[in-house]
């Protein structure tokens, strides 16, 4: 019996033992991958490469500004649902009791009771359970209703803005990071490609086939290559770091894009009937007008009179029962109407009668102006997307001559028929030219998504 709490004790001993000794070994990793730079591993990161759709469904669920938009627009639906709930009558189930100080005289009723001091009370002892029903009837309530539908559709108004605003975002950042790692496997090219340049001239002055100078020129080259490397990594770096601030609780997270295919640009007929009918802009102007308009219904609802309507139901006695002490039912009801109408309010009516109207008539201006503001911006936003659309195709062909271009410079070069100065050209002509074919696609996606920002058709 002993050896056996004795073997216990001693198991116990040794798993506390591997168990600080695990702890240790794990703290111990985290130290040396921080000490070398690596970021610890995000549960959320994705197996596969992210494509545009799920970058917009992860920056919509960790961006503030839309957050806040999407709050403000629930709690403005639930102000709806509040300003309606204030239309229909209030149920109250109201309970009290009081006792009044009596004055030591007695009435001169059949019962002979106590009377009380304070005469507006109605007896020394008196207790209330009633249910009580209120309910107003006018003119500013509907106003209210009005105000609150107009102000919910604007707050979806303003939610759809900045949804869209945060899709044009992550667009502009998505293909500008696939821009960055396409520009980058060009500076590797271009720099492997100045390296086997510094190398031919090498060969071409051992073979006294060419001068020093090639070589030396050949040389920069490769040098300003070099650094056009590093300045390349860099970007692919706060590119990915900048997308990754909106998809992932750590930025540092590796991962991987997948480009889509280029879309078709819609027709200019599709593009007016979407705006006309789905823009946010518009649909919020639109919304601040209902909104001023309901605000002039509210002032000029004070000129007419309120009706208020009461129904009550329940005991108020000398007992808290349903009956008396002499058989008379307390249980009963009572019902009340009250009409109050304005007479003088020194103006003060008419001054917010004025003072909504005013407020309206910015409301249309602005109005106004954001159909103003939609046309001309759905011209420029199609003219940009169908011009960068249009120039695709030149800058496809751009690189592929260039390509050409390069290589027969070269067979030129090797022949003694071109100087270096002639490759060195090809060579920045070629790698311009790729690289305004990446500027041109992200061009062309960021035009695209700013005309079905527009439109609401992405």
């Amino acid at each position: 019996m002993l050896q056996g709490v004795t073997m216990q004790r001693e198991f116990r001993q040794a798993k506390r033992r591997w168990g600080r000794a695990l702890l240790t070994g794990a703290f111990a990793l985290v130290w040396i991958a921080a000490a070398h730079g690596q970021a610890p591993a995000d549960p959320s990161a994705p197996d596969k490469p992210v494509t545009l759709d799920e970058a917009i469904h992860r920056a919509e669920a960790s961006e503030p500004a839309y957050a806040s938009s999407a709050a403000e627009s629930r709690a403005a639906g639930l102000d709806r649902s509040i300003v309606r709930a204030g239309l229909l009558p209030g149920v109250v189930y109201h309970n009290q009791a009081l006792y009044t100080q009596p004055n030591g005289q007695k009435d001169q009723g059949t019962t002979a009771q106590t009377t009380q001091k304070f005469i507006a009370n109605n007896g020394v002892h008196e207790y209330a359970s009633q249910a009580v029903v209120n309910e107003t009837l006018g003119l500013g309530g509907l106003a209210q209703v009005r105000r609150a539908d107009a102000s919910a559709a604007r707050a979806r108004a303003e939610l759809e803005i900045a949804r869209r605003g945060l899709i044009a975002a992550v667009t502009g950042l998505f293909y500008g990071s696939l821009a960055a790692d396409t520009k980058l496997a060009v500076a590797q090219r271009a720099n492997q490609e100045a390296a086997d340049f510094t190398g031919l001239t090498g060969k071409r002055e051992q073979a006294r086939e060419a001068a020093h100078a090639d070589v030396v020129k050949a040389q920069l080259a490769e040098q300003q290559r070099l650094r056009d490397l590093q300045d390349a990594k860099l970007a692919v770096e706060k590119a990915h770091l900048e997308l990754g601030v909106l998809l992932f609780a750590d930025p540092r997270t590796p991962y991987t894009l997948a480009a889509d295919s280029a879309a078709e640009l819609a027709s200019r007929a599709e593009i007016d009937q979407a705006a006309a009918k789905n823009n946010p802009e518009l649909k919020s102007a639109l919304a601040s007008l209902n909104v001023s308009n309901a605000d002039v219904l509210a002032a000029r609802a004070a000129y007419l009179p309120d009706i208020g309507l009461n129904v009550t139901y329940g005991i108020d006695a000398p007992q808290f029962a349903v009956n008396g002490p002499d058989g008379v039912r307390n249980l009963g009801y009572s019902a009340g109407v009250t009409v109050d109408i304005p007479v003088w309010d020194w103006l003060s009516t008419q001054h917010k009668v004025r003072q909504s109207t005013i407020r309206r008539d910015a409301a249309k201006v602005a109005l106004t102006a954001t159909q103003r503001r939609l046309i001309a911006r759905l011209d420029e936003a199609y003219s940009e997307a169908a011009a960068a659309r249009d120039q695709l195709a030149s800058l496809d062909a751009s690189v592929a001559t260039a390509a050409e271009s390069l290589r027969l410079t070269k067979l030129r070069y090797t022949e003694g028929e071109a100087t270096v100065l002639e490759v060195v050209d090809a060579q920045n002509a070629f790698v311009g030219a790729e690289n305004a074919r990446e500027d041109g696609r992200v061009r062309y996606q960021a035009a695209r998504a700013d005309l079905q920002t527009l439109t609401g058709t992405m």
